[in-house]
């Protein structure tokens, strides 16, 4: 087979075309397994949208009729969980995140700011925030929580939102400390702001 049409193929499994001609249209089943959903629908004496919207119309299917040297039982499988939820986007949920408001750059973080994050990297030493700033902070592992922690992944990992308090912030040497904690104690360090 021809390197473009694999690939044309391969994508149109990730096409959905909703209110199409063919109901398969909207739904994750690729193009090229249609004749089997269609033998089903003749097998069955019903159309596909029967197929797709009668849950008692797939359970009286038998899969292993389908079954050819290409297609095998978990591919037919993966056909049927798609007629029961066609169109479904299997992505997990995505949730938008959004910063504070009016702190855009290190000038704009003042101690005591309760801000939002995502943590960006984990080390045996803390955490890396970023809050929207250009410039990540971090929170020293004895800034976590507040308990004793001994490893910092026990605790967050990457990607992971947060609610951070600002204990200091050092504008020359680009450096933000941040604290997890419920009643984090302010720092004042040489530059701060």
């Amino acid at each position: 087979m021809a390197p473009r049409r694999l690939s044309i193929e391969q994508a149109a499994g990730f096409l959905r075309i909703r209110d199409g001609k063919n109901p398969l249209d909207g739904s994750a089943v690729h193009p090229e397994s249609y004749s089997i959903v269609d033998a089903m629908t003749k097998d069955a004496g019903c159309t596909v949208g029967d197929l797709i919207r009668n849950e008692v119309l797939r359970k009286k299917i038998n899969l292993t009729q389908y079954v050819t040297e290409k297609v095998g039982v978990p591919t037919l499988n993966d056909i049927m969980t798609e007629l029961s939820k066609p169109g479904r986007d299997p992505r997990e949920k995505f949730e938008a995140f959004g910063f504070a408001e009016g702190v855009e750059k290190m000038e704009d973080v003042q101690p005591g700011m309760q801000l939002p994050g995502i943590v960006t990297n984990v080390t045996a030493f803390g955490a890396f925030v970023d809050i929207g700033v250009h410039q990540d902070g971090l929170v020293h592992v004895s800034e976590l929580a507040d308990r004793f922690v001994k490893n910092p992944s026990e605790v967050v990992q990457v990607q992971q939102k947060v609610s951070v308090t600002v204990l200091a912030i050092d504008l020359q040497r680009k450096r933000i400390s941040l604290s997890m904690k419920s009643k984090p104690k302010q720092a004042n360090s040489p530059g701060a702001k």
